[in-house]
């Protein structure tokens, strides 16, 4: 047994295709992005969807802490879907009134990089820590950049990550620098605090941006609330002090975890459908679809939603860059397809709940995979069914890397994923919906 934790948990391979509809949870980026927002606007805003990722309960007791007033309301009050929100935005205020307090992010980098740049235009001093995995991880960008616009910050730890003490008082706005190399949770933490800054505020890129889509979801999302960004061009952004207006937002399904779900699919020569997700969305990992068709699977967008239907796979080289929450999906996918898979341009993968690549290497080989780690992907060879083989994975509490694994089990018989609980993280339902379908 793990010790302090769980049991790990033994995935019983189907001997079947996986059929049916699979619905996964709302939209975590776009959840993160509308709630604090909608903190930062005038009047009430109702964020709603399935919004059951334990990230965003982790941003919602941060966003509380700051004194913003946030309540869930159960779907017997707002029927139109599973869970909502009721967000009180600061409105005029120029201050959220905490000081004093310390945040806990946990595992949850976009809690951690957003409610960091929110502690400056806290009244007073807030400290913001995680946990033992978000400590390791990349934080020193923002701390500088948030000094660079006029608010004492710094790091308690010699690693300059977590924890993070913000001295607040608010943001008097300028000019800043941001490496683009590391996480683009920084940029989009910067855009949505600054439109509370005291005047404008440019932000300039350093290097090629890795996710950019995700800030284009961050420009996109604030502007519906009303507040002034706007990209002056490839690395730059500019933000013009604004109070926004509260209002409905509707999240999506979550196209990073309907991605798992699709790639069971394919792995056991199955049809799924995710409901309410469509080809349209604005999601970077909507184009996990693109990789699939392109491995020999059929995809259809129907009134129900998108519907893939496995093919013959076969191997394909791709740049994930802008989707990288999807490469460990296509890890297991690729496992089963005739002809290698190439997966490059996805380096900050290393920087995220776990070092992916590092991870995916250790623990597909652990399973009798020929996985070659590169400095910014992966080489993954076919696997012959009888070269795999049952064993104890290690999931470093990363929740893609257990569902990725939990995925190679639905072919190969005692794959067991330690710290199965880790998956709520992103997607609480996925071990009864996908990898043993029933009632939640």
């Amino acid at each position: 047994m793990t010790v302090g934790g769980p049991a790990p948990r033994e995935v019983i391979p189907t001997g079947k295709p996986l059929r049916g509809e699979v619905r996964v949870p709302g939209s975590k980026s776009l959840a993160a992005r509308a709630l604090t927002a909608a903190s930062l606007c005038e009047g009430t805003s109702i964020v709603r969807g399935d919004l059951s990722a334990a990230d965003i309960e982790l941003l919602v007791r941060g966003l509380r802490q700051l004194g913003v007033a946030l309540k869930r309301e159960a779907p017997a009050a707002l029927a139109r879907s599973p869970d909502s929100i009721v967000v009180e935005g600061l409105g005029w205020l120029e201050r959220f009134p905490a000081s004093g307090v310390t945040l806990d992010a946990g595992p949850a980098g976009v809690a951690a990089r957003f409610l960091t740049a929110l502690a400056a235009l806290a009244r007073g001093p807030v400290l913001i820590d995680g946990s033992e995995r978000m400590r390791q991880r990349p934080m020193g960008p923002l701390i500088a950049a948030i000094e660079q616009l006029g608010c004492p910050a710094r790091s308690l730890a010699p690693s300059g990550g977590l924890p993070v003490r913000i001295e607040g008082g608010g943001l008097e706005g300028g000019a800043c620098r941001l490496p683009g190399a590391q996480s683009s949770q920084f940029a989009s933490a910067l855009l949505l605090a600054a439109s509370r800054a005291r005047r404008e505020t440019l932000i300039a890129i350093e290097g090629p941006l890795v996710s950019r889509s995700y800030v284009d979801l961050t420009l996109e999302t604030a502007r519906l609330f009303g507040l002034r960004v706007e990209a002056e061009g490839p690395g730059e952004f500019r933000v013009t002090p604004s109070i926004g207006r509260g209002g409905s937002f509707e999240v999506e399904p979550d196209a990073s975890s309907a991605g798992y779900a699709f790639a069971a699919a394919a792995i056991t020569g199955g049809e799924v459908t995710v409901p309410g997700l469509s080809r349209s969305s604005r999601q970077p990992d909507i184009r996990f679809l693109d990789v699939l068709e392109r491995m020999g699977c059929e995809v259809e967008e129907t009134r129900r939603g998108c519907r893939l239907r496995a093919g013959g796979l076969r191997g394909i080289r791709a740049d994930l860059g802008e989707m990288p929450d999807s490469v460990p999906a296509l890890a297991a996918v690729a496992l089963f397809a005739e002809g290698s898979t190439e997966v490059l341009g996805v380096a900050h993968l290393r920087f995220k709940e776990s070092d992916r690549l590092a991870a995916l290497a250790r623990e597909l080989d652990r399973l009798g995979a020929r996985v070659e780690e590169r400095p910014d992907g992966l080489k993954i060879d076919p696997a012959e069914s009888r070269s795999l083989r049952g064993a104890e994975v290690e999931t470093y509490e990363d929740h893609r890397i257990a569902m990725a694994l939990a995925l190679v089990g639905l072919r190969v018989r005692g794959v067991r994923v330690k710290e199965p609980d880790c998956v709520a993280k992103s997607f609480p339902g996925f071990w009864s919906r996908i990898i043993d379908p029933g009632p939640d």
